[in-house]
């Protein structure tokens, strides 16, 4: 037994591998400079290069560490470094007691380098003392999110954008766009996330991007999670004092910033709404965590070098923000995880409030539509010698339009083992039936939806799904998981589990077998049968007789007819568009 139990802390150590250990009182000398600077501004360090980085800085300071935290779809293995100025390493659950982490995730856009290169100069420059370090706020980084992309090297498919000299691809090993994953988790390194968030709990989360869409002369936009959404005091905070800070922050800096330019083929001047950041993204899925998240999106057409210093400089200020209000945002994430409890009304879906806005002041350049000389059609053209500041109206308001009353907990038989595995995933606290059991229940049918007709992230995703619920009693089995809700991953649990919110389960087609009926009907035997229960019951020839007169489809299909009466009758299988997950009220 003991020979098993020293096997299996072998096992755990190996997948949890500590790259870098610092030799005591050893100066060791290496090379800090990054492939960025020493490219004076126009190259990006590559997958090697950039690990390289980390483990020179490792060895060299004993405030960073390097750590390996799962598998990728590349092969290669995710990286974690910590930079801990009391050099007390890297255990999280004794750190976040008396200090707030910041986790930063670079390059889950290869292409979308900019991250990448900044994080590595700020952590030299703070552990060596060039700029001020942090005290109280751990700060941690994924070197590079998607391996597989960053591996796939080109110069040509960043159509829009003005460098680097060279970069990765968007699509990951399996050419997953890896800002849809988080929920579904469909990739090695989503799960390999999922493990490694749950293991830090980050206070705040900055995930690095390049925006794509309008030009302005802005370097740096941000794109913080949708205050409404977040909610509370949290989402409050978010929207008055986090993100105006940062504004502030940036501007003593000389570095403007504003909201992300959520635009297409249109120029930004009639105004924009802010991105609803669904938990499919990033900083959609870290929310449900009650994590203060946050995307930077440097602009496309601005240079490399200046889109690398402008990121530079906005994580150094949300560094700072995070030091200076870090006994605030951790009493507030406390607040926040007892917001929700079972019996509330939790909303799923949201809508823009057009009754609230905010007013810009948006430095951008004039663009009119003028006719192609290609393609002869009108087109978009701006004019950079024609800048402009205007007041400009953004809509950064949402409403709940679908809510759900929080059920005490949902019920779950152990066939969906595909859910469950993605609910252990992510700290979900569950139990199993010890014995059969028959339980009162609210049941949900599938009673509509809409799925889209081309592929995307490897789904065929539903949409626009509506339920019907009814109460039942239903028998269990021994082993089947019953969820409690009163738990800090609530959110989490209602926005997979709920079906008609925009990215669960059910949307992701996790739960597409219900979708198809097992068993049919021959019309020549089910003909006679239809004719006996309609004479057998006179309620249901009424409404058989109803429909008819009104429908007048119906009316004329004599299969439809067949069948409409099979889905009334007890030869109907209970189990087509039957919800699998059941609500304890």
């Amino acid at each position: 037994m003991k020979k098993l139990l020293v096997l299996a802390l072998l096992l755990i150590a190996c997948n949890e591998k500590k790259e870098t250990n610092h030799p005591k009182n050893t100066v060791i000398e290496v090379d800090l400079t990054t492939v960025f600077e020493k490219s004076n501004g126009i190259e990006t360090a590559t997958y090697d290069e950039t690990i390289a980085f980390y483990k020179n800085l490792a060895l060299k300071y004993p405030e960073i560490t390097l750590r390996e935290m799962g598998e990728t779809d590349s092969g290669k293995p995710l990286h974690i470094a910590t930079m801990n100025m009391s050099g007390s390493g890297d255990n999280f659950e004794t750190l976040r007691k008396d200090h707030r982490i910041l986790l930063i995730n670079n390059g889950i856009h290869p292409g979308e380098s900019d991250g990448i290169d900044a994080t590595m100069m700020l952590f030299r420059d703070m552990v060596n003392g060039k700029i001020e370090a942090p005290e109280h706020t751990i700060v941690v980084t994924i070197p590079i999110y998607n391996i597989g992309g960053s591996l796939n090297r080109n110069t040509t498919s960043r159509t829009n954008q003005n460098g680097p000299k060279a970069y990765g691809f968007r699509g990951n090993a399996r050419n997953y766009d890896l800002n849809r994953d988080f929920i579904k988790s469909d990739s090695k390194n989503a799960k390999s996330f999922a493990k490694l968030f749950h293991i830090i709990q980050p206070d705040v989360f900055i995930d690095n991007h390049v925006s794509n869409g309008a030009d302005y002369q802005y370097t740096l936009t941000h794109l913080f999670t949708q205050h409404n959404k977040l909610g509370g005091d949290l989402g409050n905070f978010i929207h008055t004092e986090m993100m105006p800070s940062l504004e502030q922050k940036l501007l003593a800096k000389s570095w403007d910033i504003t909201p992300y330019v959520n635009v297409f083929n249109r120029t930004p001047d009639s105004g924009f709404t802010q991105f609803l950041d669904t938990p499919r993204y990033s900083t959609g899925y870290t929310t449900l965590f009650n994590t203060l998240g946050m995307m930077v999106e440097t602009h496309m057409l601005k240079p490399y070098k200046q889109r690398v210093e402008g990121t530079y400089e906005l994580m150094k200020s949300m560094i700072e923000i995070t030091e200076e209000k870090g006994i605030d945002i951790a009493k507030l994430r406390k607040a926040q995880n007892k917001q929700w409890k079972p019996g509330d009304q939790y909303p799923l879906t949201w809508k823009v409030d057009t009754s609230a806005s905010s007013t810009l002041k948006f430095k951008g350049y004039e663009g009119e539509m003028v006719a192609s000389e290609f393609t002869g059609a009108n087109r978009l053209k701006y004019n950079r010698s024609k800048p402009f500041i205007k007041d400009i109206k953004y809509q950064n308001y949402f409403k709940a339009t679908d809510t759900v009353t929080i059920p005490k907990a949902y019920i779950i038989p152990q066939g969906w083992h595909s859910i469950i595995d993605l609910l252990k995933l992510n700290n979900v606290k569950m139990t199993r039936f010890n014995n059969d059991t028959t339980i009162t229940v609210e049941s949900y049918k599938i009673g509509g939806y809409k799925t889209r007709t081309s592929p995307y992230e490897g789904h065929y995703a539903h949409y626009e799904t509506t339920i019907n619920s009814s109460n039942e009693n239903h028998n269990f089995r021994k082993g089947d998981y019953l969820i409690p809700l009163n738990q800090k991953s609530i959110r989490y649990l209602l926005e997979t589990l709920e079906p008609i919110a925009p990215d669960s389960f059910f949307n992701w087609n996790f739960f597409d077998t219900i979708l198809q009926q097992k068993e049919g009907f021959s019309p020549y035997v089910w003909e006679d049968k239809a004719k006996q229960l309609l004479d057998e019951n006179p309620k249901l020839k009424v409404e058989y007789n109803i429909k008819i007169s009104y429908d007048e489809d119906f009316a004329n299909n004599w299969y439809a007819q067949l069948d409409w009466l099979h889905k009334q009758s007890k030869h109907y299988e209970k189990s087509h568009m039957q919800y699998p997950v059941y609500r304890l009220k």
